[in-house]
């Protein structure tokens, strides 16, 4: 009778796969998955819940290998596993590795492949964005008892714990007490420059444990200690992190812990040597029958507890299995266009005049009510921002039924955690803060722009109108920079009504996040004939026409779109002819078919536009014409006064646009 293959066959098959595709592509990383082979093996093959014939099963554990330079470890798992099936990762995938428009990119993107649970690179990034996966799990398991119950592991390297945006992540886990969240940190004493000890001498799990979490060493070379450590975590009501001694570079002959087998090819002797000391006779890409069996019965261990999973959800009442699948599809509830165009009308009838962020929040009363998979949150601005609507109870550790989450002061870890909370599914996260910070949650930002997901940050106090706090909370250069990012869109909306149509607009882009920029200042009512159109959702239209053939066209955003209304205003005293056209969202706008962007454009002789912010970007619109704006940094003093210090007027509007035109 043939002998099962061992413990150490199937993590070697890892391994060579690892070191085979980077010797082919002349480029990667072959460290991690080499030291990290045998808690990957362990794991898949023993632990984790997961069918490999549907990846998207949606109580299948979660593993995100945060370590995302790594990518051949998890590459590995999926092909070995058989994830997907046909439509899966094959050999031809992993001979493809870092090629162009292969499925096995230089680090792993949100499904490139089946079973790749977010994208991972920016360390740091996978640790943060996986708490914001186990914060969705808690959410869901509390409104959908008996369907939701799995957990969430993380695979992450010194540099993901050095990365500040980790200290974040972990301090809102441990305090949420996120049971079902384990972490196996790779510790194996290696960066690029050399030894760890040249930058850092952390007491990592000191730290995880000064944060509430269970943390402990481990060898994790060793198969039983693994899965002890696995078992114990389970059984925690905190998070826990698993710091598993590893060696980098696992079997190579000279560079195994060192950093010369962190990163790029380690050439043929290397290869060699290490097939040699691993007893791996295999040519390269060739996984033996035997072993190659033995991990796809791994992929399909879990089909009997999906099965079990599949009837559990048949046996739920109707009305909460439509809404669990509404929520998993990611449609919005059908009635919300009526809700809203309801809304509206009443706003033109009320004219109601306040700050964008208090119009978001009067808009989030109603939408809160209307969308219960929408969770809003803020890091530690909730009287500033707005964000809880009416009734809304907060999460805590020990009831996550509510929908708002107090992040504390962590920007860039409430970013990545709502972005986790979005690949997760079922819940629509919204984050906030002030409009000046995210500069510290930019790349949280960017790689949701990436992925495709659909999170609305809220971010208030969008300009110098913030007024007393001065230049280093006033944002000047921040939406040009937005509205450079692809697949990411800024919505400035002009009044009430702006603010609902901006927040129904960016709930409506499934594949894309957004951010509404919302005043601190106070704003006139500039929509006041109800139009049941989301105008805003053009990105920019005609919201004052001109007084016959429009000599000058004035174009606004946000709190400047009064601004050009009054200049309008005095254009007229003097005999011009202007229209105002509020633009609320540029790259929605530049996505517009031609004729309609002509149209909104324009053949006015004069375009001028208005915006407290810097001036990049709206050549596209106004071409060489006037820009009343700022160029430098803002001042401290009530905003008024601030307004007036930089120009930022009607008056200066209306001249500069009679001055074009040779008045």
């Amino acid at each position: 009778m043939a002998t099962a293959p061992s413990h150490d066959s199937m993590a070697n098959a890892i391994r060579f796969l690892a070191v085979d595709a980077v010797e082919k592509a002349k480029s990667g990383h072959p460290g991690l998955p080499m030291g990290m082979a045998d808690v990957a093996t362990v794991l898949w093959r023993d632990v984790l819940k997961f069918d490999a014939s549907d990846p998207h099963w949606p109580d299948r554990d979660r593993f995100v290998l945060s370590a995302g330079h790594g990518c051949m470890l998890l590459y590995s798992l999926l092909y070995l596993t058989g994830v997907g099936g046909d439509k899966g990762l094959g050999i031809e995938d992993i001979k493809q590795f870092r090629q162009v428009g292969s499925r096995t990119p230089g680090h792993p993107e949100y499904w490139c492949a089946p079973g790749v649970e977010t994208t991972t690179g920016p360390l740091g990034q996978g640790i943060s964005t996986a708490v914001g996966v186990a914060i969705a799990e808690r959410m869901m398991a509390a409104r959908f008892s008996g369907i939701v119950d799995h957990h969430t592991y993380v695979l992450a390297s010194d540099g993901d714990l050095m990365e500040g945006v980790s200290q974040e992540a972990i301090g809102i886990a441990g305090h949420l007490k996120l049971s079902k969240l384990i972490v196996f940190w790779d510790n194996n004493g290696i960066s690029i420059d050399g030894k760890l000890t040249l930058a850092d001498n952390v007491d990592q799990v000191a730290r995880f444990q000064s944060a509430g979490w269970n943390a402990s060493h481990i060898d994790g070379h060793d198969p039983k200690a693994i899965l002890d450590a696995v078992h114990a975590a389970q059984g925690s009501d905190r998070p826990t992190m698993i710091a598993c001694k590893t060696t980098i570079g696992f079997g190579l002959p000279t560079h195994a812990g060192t950093s010369k087998a962190h990163s790029d090819a380690q050439g043929a002797a290397e290869v060699a040597g290490a097939r040699k000391n691993l007893n791996w006779p295999y040519e390269p890409f060739v996984i033996p029958d035997d072993i190659l069996a033995v991990w796809r019965k791994a992929g399909s261990r879990g089909s009997a507890q999906h099965e079990a999973w599949n009837r559990a959800v048949e046996a739920l009442d109707a009305k909460t299995r439509a809404e669990f699948e509404r929520r998993l599809r990611g449609d919005l509830p059908q009635d919300l266009d009526q809700i809203l165009d309801a809304y509206k009308r009443k706003l033109a009838e009320d004219k109601p005049e306040v700050a964008t962020r208090k119009a978001g929040q009067a808009a989030l009363d109603v939408i809160g009510a209307a969308v219960p998979e929408l969770v809003t949150s803020s890091a530690d601005l909730t009287p500033s921002n707005n964000t809880k609507f009416a009734d809304e109870k907060e999460i805590t550790a020990d009831d996550f039924s509510g929908r708002y989450i107090h992040w504390g002061i962590r920007e860039h870890g409430m970013a990545a955690a709502c972005n986790g909370i979005a690949v997760h599914g079922g819940l629509v996260p919204s984050g906030a803060s002030f409009l000046c910070f995210t500069d510290y949650c930019r790349p949280s930002l960017r790689i949701a722009a990436l992925m495709k997901i659909r999170v609305v940050h809220v971010f208030t106090h969008d300009s110098i109108g913030l007024g007393e706090d001065g230049p280093t909370h006033q944002p000047v250069e921040h939406l040009a920079s937005l509205r450079a990012m692809p697949n990411f869109y800024i919505w400035r909306p002009a009044d009430s009504v702006e603010t609902v149509e901006c927040w129904q607009a960016a709930l409506e882009r499934e594949h894309s996040p957004s951010i509404l920029a919302l005043t601190r200042q106070g704003l006139p009512a500039l929509r006041t004939k109800h139009v049941a159109e989301n105008l805003c959702a053009r990105g920019g239209y005609e919201i004052s026409p001109a007084s016959g053939e429009a000599q000058v066209s004035i174009f606004a955003s946000g709190s400047e779109v009064s601004l050009a209304v009054a200049a309008q205003a005095q254009l007229k005293e003097k005999g011009v002819a202007a229209r105002v056209v509020s633009m609320p969202c540029f790259p929605v706008f530049f996505e517009q078919p031609e004729d309609y962007r002509r149209s909104v454009i324009g053949d006015a002789k004069v375009k001028v536009a208005v915006e407290a912010a810097v001036r990049f970007g709206w050549d596209a619109i106004i071409g060489d014409g006037p820009f009343i704006g700022m160029t430098g940094f803002g001042e401290s003093g009530p905003y008024k006064a601030v307004y007036q210090h930089f120009g930022i007027t009607p008056e200066a509007v209306a001249k500069a646009a009679a001055e074009r035109l040779g008045m």
